[in-house]
This record gives C-alpha cells, structure tokens and sequence, in this order.
C-alpha cells in the first residue's frame, strides 16, 4: 500500500448512465466509504462531444442558455459556457441527436443553423476565444446550415435558399460568405474534436458517420456527392483552401462541421487536449498523487483521442499513478499500460449482469470506487 491521500477524479460520462459530474460524486462517495478523510478534487472532463458544456460548467463556468433552431428547425433550448472571455460552445446542444424525436432520424435534412446561432450567442456574450466541441450530431450539412446562421448565403439556380441539411446541397448553383458576421475575424476559434476525419470519400462524413444517423447506402451515396458539390462550389467563393480544408483532419467532424468551422479560420486540435487545458487539468494535477479516469466503455476507441486517454497521457508524463473506472472493459492490460493506465475496473467485476450495471450504475460505481480505495489508499 502507498501513501497517495489526495486524488484527482478527471472521468467522462459514462454514456446512458451517468453523466462526468455524476461519476466523479459516486466515486468519491465510495472512496470515502474506505478513506473518509481523504481529499478529493473533481474535474468532470469531456473530449468536445455531448457532455462538454456540463464540464465547463463543473469547472466554474456560467451556464448561458438561448433559444436557437434543433437539427428540424424546431425551438430548442441549448445552452453555452462562459468565464472571462472563453466561452465553450457544443454543437450537439443545438444540433445533437438528442434533439431529434425518438426513434426519428433526418440523415438528408437535418440542420447545423441552430449551431451557427451558438456561436453568434457565444459573440453576443462578449467572447474573445471559442472552443466549438463537436461531436454526437444528428446532421450531415457541411456546416452549411451553421454558416448560413453567422451570415453565409447558399442559392440554387433561382437565387432561391437551398433547402436545409446535407441533401439540399445538391442544388448548390452559388454560396456567398461576404455577410458573415465580421468579428468571427477578431476571435480564437479553436475546433474542438476526436474525429479526424476529411469531409468526403470513403473515410469521410457520410460513408463513417451516416449510417449512425439514420443513413441508407443511397443516402451515404447522396450526402457525400452533395458535400463535395459543396466544397467546389466554395472553391469559386473562396479559392484552392476550400479544397484543402475539406482534405483536413477534422473536416469531417460532426457531419462536417468541422468543415464549416475551417472555413471560419478555425484551429483544428484534440478534443480532449483543448478541454484539459480549459478546465485548468495541469495545476488540478500538480496537487494530485493518484488520478482516476474512466468512461462508459473503456474499448479501442478510447485509445483514439477519448478522454480516458489524454487524461492518462497527461497524467503519465507529470509521473502520476492513472487508473481507470469503466462500464463496461474491452482492451487488454497491455493495450491499458500502453495508454498510461495502471489498471481499469469496470462496473461488471462487482456485478457480472450488464442490464443491471446500467440500471443501477452510480451504486455499483460506489463499490468498484471503494476497491480501488482499498488497493491503492489503505
């Protein structure tokens, strides 16, 4: 046994159960169950998908809520993070597949505008950088949608506004981007992602991401002719970069989102690597002997720029001792060392039965937090 009394809780959501903010509560309540006098410093964590606004504002950042248009065109009601002049935008609040009905998809219409009212909401508020975390979207635009809410015009044949979401881009005859809101020019924005993706072709947008979002082999078919449409069309707008940035890791990101926020001069950067430092990660684990990360699923993904990763990556070159809480565990000791984790308990080594670990996943975290108290604080 060691000595480590302060520990630093730097998990993301466990994804259907429990959100990053919740983990970090139930594993301090089981640690404490073993160790009631220890010190414990909370750092929710995401990696710029669905959960990053929470994070931010587990962090200290004020909540800021606006009405913007969901991925239909509905109202909805999303919300920002701001402290100083950073704000912490997250398309999926405006754009998500959480705002989508249930069981409804909308591959070929579904909208990035209200996403583009973010950032608008987000300049509105004063902010002087931006970090845009994309991630979980029902949309498959281009940004289209996002850049024609900053000012952007996208006309047909007829000088007539094409339709919304990915598929109206096929009608694309001229896209003017001189009305786009002028102090986007004077602000850091920083694209926030864990997908590395170009726009189109066979790692693209479409062909990887479609299908997630309702997307049939013709739709994939259609959403990625009409998104290379999209940047030739640019081409004529904006010259040969339009081009280049749709070849760009993380053009693809978000239905291409990521697109959209290159052509705005956005900064393409690791999700997670973006999120740590906005969240103040380094000084929170200079204080820090033993860090715990983790997420829903602990699998091959996460070694591909999830947060459990780049929390351990962080946490082993400052030379502190990194496990893992998880749901569920699909990576060897090997793979988990290689990334930096001592060792990962998942919520099934307390309870074998998966349907019960996620019903019951904040009481049975309790216990799995509790054992690593007893191995690694006693």
């Amino acid at each position: 046994m060691n000595e480590t009394r302060r520990v630093l809780i730097a998990a993301d959501k466990f994804k259907g159960s429990l959100t990053a903010v919740q983990v970090a509560e139930r594993v301090t309540a089981g640690l404490r169950r073993v160790a009631p006098d220890l010190t414990v410093e909370a750092l929710p964590v995401a990696d710029g998908g669905d959960g990053t606004v929470d994070a931010a504002v587990a962090a200290g950042f004020e909540r800021r809520e606006v009405r913007v248009a969901g991925p239909l065109g509905q109202e909805v009601t999303a919300a920002f993070a701001l402290r100083g002049g950073t704000a912490v935008v997250e398309m999926a609040e405006a754009s998500g597949l959480q705002r989508l009905p249930a069981g409804v998809f909308a591959p070929l219409t579904a909208s990035t505008y209200g996403s583009g009212e973010l950032l608008r909401a987000a300049l509105d508020a004063g902010a002087r950088t931006i970090v845009f975390g994309v991630g979980g979207s029902a949309t498959t635009d281009g940004g289209a949608g996002m850049l024609a809410a900053l000012g952007a015009r996208f006309l047909n044949e007829d000088g007539e506004p094409v339709s919304p979401g990915g598929g109206g881009l096929a009608d694309l005859a001229r896209a003017d981007l001189s009305g786009l809101d002028a102090r986007l020019s004077s602000v850091e924005l920083v694209l926030a992602s864990d997908v590395d993706n170009p726009l189109t072709g066979p790692k693209g947008a479409p062909a990887v991401y479609g299908p997630q979002k309702g997307a049939s082999p013709d739709d994939v078919d259609t959403l990625d002719a009409a998104l290379a449409h999209f940047a030739k069309v640019l081409e004529a707008e904006v010259g040969p970069r339009a081009a280049q940035y749709a070849a760009s890791p993380g053009a693809g990101a978000a239905g291409g989102i990521g697109y959209g926020a290159l052509l705005l001069g956005a900064r393409f950067r690791p999700g997670i690597e973006v999120m740590l430092d906005v969240l103040g990660f380094a000084p929170a684990l200079e204080r820090a002997s033993l860090v715990i990360t983790g997420e829903g699923s602990l699998d091959e993904q996460t070694l591909h720029g999830k947060a459990p990763a780049g929390v351990a990556a962080a946490a082993r070159s400052a030379g502190r001792t990194v496990v893992a809480v998880c749901g569920r565990l699909a990576l060897s000791p090997e793979a988990l060392r290689g990334a930096g984790i001592g060792r990962a308990y998942p919520l099934t080594s307390v309870e074998p039965d998966v349907a019960k670990c996620i019903a019951d996943a904040g009481p049975i975290l309790e216990r799995v937090a509790a054992q690593i108290a007893e191995d690694y604080l006693g």
